[in-house]
Formats: structure tokens, C-alpha cells, sequence
């Protein structure tokens, strides 16, 4: 079912782990990855199963992982716990967040830089769509990425282009038990109404696979850009310190927009490293905007950085040193 070519690059590890809900994709992805391992002498398998404690049967969703996995070769289950209270208000985020964060803890527990996710086509659909719904630019359009960086661990999700109905059979023919959560059921959550209207987008010939082909396109554009305006971040930075950047706007603003903005949200990310998310686009253009208008401008604040224009300079600095 999943080209392993490309996890040809994980054998020079010691160990990887894959988060398993115990739904037939992560399940499938965790059988293949057990398998492989054997195959090629590769790495220890961790299975990362979170006990988020939202629903009475999660208990026994992931005794059911470590149950159906407990014989697979070179594999070893871990159950991991989402304590204290519980959020009444954006649940599904809140309990995405502190997934990540349990995963992350265990691999660095563990010397592990490698976690593998099973997010497939229609998830990447889904995505796109979403995301789309919500106004996003050309990198929200990117969808889901097939590998990320999160610190010192990557995150690799190599069933991207593979499908759910390709996965379900895959799991009926290989016989491999897996759960159910009826969350993916209920109507209050957007991408389950968003998944419920995939049948008509299909019959006007939106597919999840045409979707996921536009993300591709869009990541293949989004490369393009950065590597330009990385370029343009390098040419235009009078000085580059950790906490104050200098840029030579009589320079900068020679560009295009998009890649003058781009180039203020990498210098915002690299003063803002430790910073969870970024401002909103619409925040940032506005800002711009002001910069673009003025001569000098009185220090604005945006994101934890202090932005202030006088003659040809325009400064950043980290608000916290201010």
C-alpha cells in the first residue's frame, strides 16, 4: 500500500515512533512500519497511543492498540495520559495540542527525532478545504505537509497520498482490529461537515485526489516564494541581531508585496522563535500597509515585536527587551 522508499532515510536510527488513536489509518500505518522494521533490520517502533480522558471507552481504545500490537516485531506500546482538567470550549484543538505535547515529551525522553503521523488524502482534502473556508493564503492552501520540523523532532507522515477506502481494505485484507471514535460523527465539528459534503463536491469533480494535487502545487509555489524572499530578507537586513532587526526599506519595498511580507514574518519568526503561532495575515498586511504609507512611524506592536520606521529603517525589536 505505502511506497518505503522514503523511509529508507529512518534506518540510520536507533528508534521512531508512530502516534496510534487505534483508527484503522494509524493502526495500518503502525502494522506497516512494524513490518518494514523486520524487514530491513531498522529501528525500534515506540507507539505513542494518548489517553485523552474526553470519552469514558478511550480507556480501552488504547488497551486495544497495546492488545493487537503487543506481538509485533520490534514494536513496543506506550500509553500516554492527558491529566487535569479539561477544557469546555475547543476541545478538538485543545485536545490536539496536548497530544503533541505528550508525544513530543516521550520522544525526547526517549533520544527519539523521528515521529510518524497517519494523515492521508482525504485528511489532506479535508485540510485544504477548511482551511480555504476560513480565508487562508497560498501556504494555508499547502494542506498538510508531509514532513515538519517541531524543534530537534520531525514529523513524517508518508500515507499522504494514499486514501481512507485504500486504507480500510488494506486493514480488512491484512485482518488488523482497529476502533471507531464516534467523534468523527458529530455535527458540531466543522471537517465532519466538511467530510459530509464531500459527496457532492465529488460529483462536480472536486475529489480529494484533485485536492491534494492543488496542495502540492501550492507547496511547490510556496518553496518558490521562500526561497526568494529569503534571498530578499539577506540583501535588505542592514543588521541581524537576536533581538532587533534592521531592514533598508528605500531596498525592501522595491519588491513585490507578497515577498516584503514575507520577509517581515520570517523576521518576526527568527526574533519570536519560541512563539506557539503567528499573527494573523490580515494583521500583518495592515501593518504593512501603515509602514508603506508613512515616513516615520510611531513603534507599533505586533506579535511580540516592536515595529518603528525612521527615514530608510525600518527596526524590529523583541518586545521583551524593549
Amino acid at each position: 500500500m505505502m511506497d518505503k522508499e522514503p523511509l529508507s532515510g529512518l534506518l540510520c536510527h536507533d528508534r521512531i515512533a508512530v502516534g496510534v488513536s487505534g483508527g484503522p489509518d494509524s493502526m495500518a500505518l503502525a502494522y506497516l512500519l512494524s513490518r518494514w522494521s523486520e524487514e530491513k533490520g531498522g529501528p525500534q517502533i515506540h507507539i505513542l497511543s494518548v489517553d485523552h480522558g474526553l470519552r469514558a471507552e478511550a480507556a480501552d481504545e488504547v488497551a486495544h492498540v497495546r492488545n493487537v500490537s503487543e506481538n509485533w516485531p520490534r514494536s513496543i506500546h506506550y500509553i500516554l495520559k492527558w491529566e487535569g482538567e479539561k477544557p469546555a470550549q475547543r476541545v478538538q484543538e485543545s485536545a490536539r495540542s496536548a497530544r503533541y505535547g505528550l508525544m513530543e515529551t516521550h520522544c525526547e525522553t526517549h533520544g527519539i527525532t523521528a515521529l510518524l503521523l497517519a494523515h492521508h488524502r482525504d485528511d489532506q482534502s479535508e485540510t485544504v478545504l477548511f482551511r480555504l473556508a476560513k480565508g487562508s493564503g497560498l501556504d494555508g492552501l499547502t494542506g498538510i505537509r508531509p514532513s515538519q520540523e517541531r524543534g530537534s523532532l520531525t514529523l513524517f507522515r508518508p500515507l499522504l497520498d494514499i486514501s481512507k477506502d485504500d486504507i480500510l481494505a488494506f486493514c480488512h485484507a491484512e485482518k488488523i482490529p482497529f476502533v471507531d471514535d464516534p467523534s468523527n460523527e458529530k455535527e458540531q465539528y466543522a471537517r465532519v461537515r466538511l467530510r459530509r459534503s464531500r459527496a457532492v463536491l465529488e460529483q462536480e469533480g472536486l475529489s480529494s485526489k484533485r485536492l491534494a494535487v492543488t496542495a502540492k502545487r501550492m507547496e511547490r509555489a510556496r518553496c518558490a516564494l521562500e526561497f526568494y524572499s529569503d534571498k530578499v530578507y539577506q540583501r535588505t537586513a542592514k543588521n541581524t541581531e537576536s533581538t532587533r532587526i534592521v531592514f533598508d526599506c528605500s531596498a525592501l519595498f522595491l519588491e513585490p508585496e507578497e515577498i516584503v511580507l514575507r520577509v517581515l514574518m520570517k523576521a518576526m519568526e527568527d526574533l519570536c522563535s519560541k512563539q506557539a503561532y503567528r499573527p494573523r495575515m490580515e494583521k500583518v498586511e495592515s501593518l504593512l500597509e501603515d509602514i508603506m504609507l508613512q515616513d516615520c512611524m510611531k513603534p507599533r506592536t505586533l506579535g511580540g515585536v516592536i515595529f518603528c520606521k525612521r527615514g530608510d529603517d525600518l527596526i524590529l525589536t523583541l518586545e521583551s527587551v524593549k
